[in-house]
């Protein structure tokens, strides 16, 4: 009788550890519910959905004879791979709503798809309008040692930056010192009344454009699909990083950083006077971080201490396409140089073999390969 009273004290301790051990394991989770999720997951996207032979020859076609045909060819095309991308996104909702355990996921597919029903139009608009680009480059996102990518989509004078102001430049500005440690996470706590002081300091210094934040619809199209299991700081920290720390996510220009880690202010207003802010940050919902969320706006005279900047260069000749290889020395001298932090020194820079395809653009066009401007923009 002793010995099966302590067999069976011996068993309750045991589950008794193995059900805080869950206990346990469950909080963490719930603290970071979205951390990682791509591991439980059927369907892995942690990069951009890469263009299929079919638009790939459509984009070369067009840029060489670019008429009303060849690009109404090459927007069919688009709105086959964009509406093939939806079916798979209800697919993913159907299999939600019989396996999921919690409604809250079944829920935010279901806006992802709702959005894409809501917004197909204009987000097709918006793969064309970067596609049928004369800057369009394939794989080549090479800077010019500007900081400065093409916008594509946009005016032809427009080019956007490749991460965030960083604490190291917007210090050049104020004079004020800057934490050790911190010189290359993005500013923060500056008002939209602040990043335009800033850009007028820029382009006093830069004759030959003018600095701004970008608008809303720059913005994304800088930006383009978020890729839903993308690395970037949201989900695994509680702080803001470098701006550099997740350097192989990239946007449609191919730039980074752009989601998570610090919302970034934009020059659109909203309804109620507020100006929209984008891509979410460390504390976010991952949700909240995707490129087509229109649901956050702050007050402009306020500086945030989870709000950056993101500046678009534009050139003050309008019929000018903005090169990348501008710039005098006092200039250049204020011109941001990224180097990655996970690195021994190198400077953040589009990949190897990006920068090999530099130089060459043949008679029959720029090439069309990239496969992070893919389908799912």
């Amino acid at each position: 009788m002793k010995k099966t009273i302590i067999i069976c004290a011996v068993a309750l301790i045991g589950f008794a550890a193995f059900a805080q051990d869950r206990q346990g394991t469950g909080r963490r989770m719930r603290g970071n519910p979205d951390a990682k999720l791509h591991r439980f997951s059927t369907t892995v996207e942690k990069e951009r959905p890469q263009l299929n032979d079919e638009t790939k020859r459509l984009i070369a076609a067009y840029h060489r004879n670019p008429t009303d045909e060849t690009k109404a060819a090459l927007r069919k095309q688009c709105a086959i791979n964009y509406d093939n991308i939806l079916k798979r996104k209800k697919a993913k909702l159907e299999e939600l709503k019989r396996t999921a355990r919690h409604q809250s996921k079944v829920d935010e597919m279901q806006e992802i798809v709702d959005e894409m029903i809501a917004s197909r139009e204009h987000r097709i608009d918006q793969m064309m309008a970067r596609f049928t680009d004369s800057r369009f480059r394939g794989r080549r996102r090479d800077d010019g040692g500007t900081g400065y990518l093409p916008l594509l989509g946009a005016a032809k004078n427009v080019s956007v930056a490749y991460v965030p102001v960083t604490n190291e430049d917007y210090a050049k500005f104020t004079g004020k010192p800057v934490a050790a440690g911190t010189e290359k996470h993005p500013v923060t706590n500056v008002s939209v009344e602040d990043a335009t002081k800033y850009c007028k300091w820029l382009g006093e210094r830069d004759p030959g454009y003018t600095y701004r934040l970008p608008t809303e619809e720059e913005w994304e199209l800088a930006a383009g699909h978020m890729p839903k299991d993308a690395d970037f700081n949201c989900g695994v920290g509680d702080s803001i990083r470098p701006v550099d720390a997740f350097a192989q996510t990239k946007g449609a220009s191919g730039g980074i950083d752009f989601w998570g880690n610090c919302w970034e202010w934009t020059a659109t207003k909203r309804g109620d006077g507020k100006n929209a802010v984008k891509g979410g940050s460390f504390d976010s919902k991952r949700t909240d971080c995707r490129t087509e969320a229109k649901n956050t706006a702050k007050d402009a005279s306020t500086g945030y201490p989870n709000v950056t900047i993101r500046l678009v260069r534009e050139s003050r000749n309008a019929n000018q396409q903005d090169d990348l290889s501008h710039g005098d020395a006092e200039s250049r001298r204020h011109t941001p140089r990224y180097r990655d932090s996970a690195s021994s020194g190198e400077r953040s820079r589009p990949d190897a073999h990006e920068r090999r395809g530099k130089g060459r653009r043949g008679e029959r066009g720029p090439r069309a390969r990239d496969d992070r401007q893919g389908e799912g923009n």
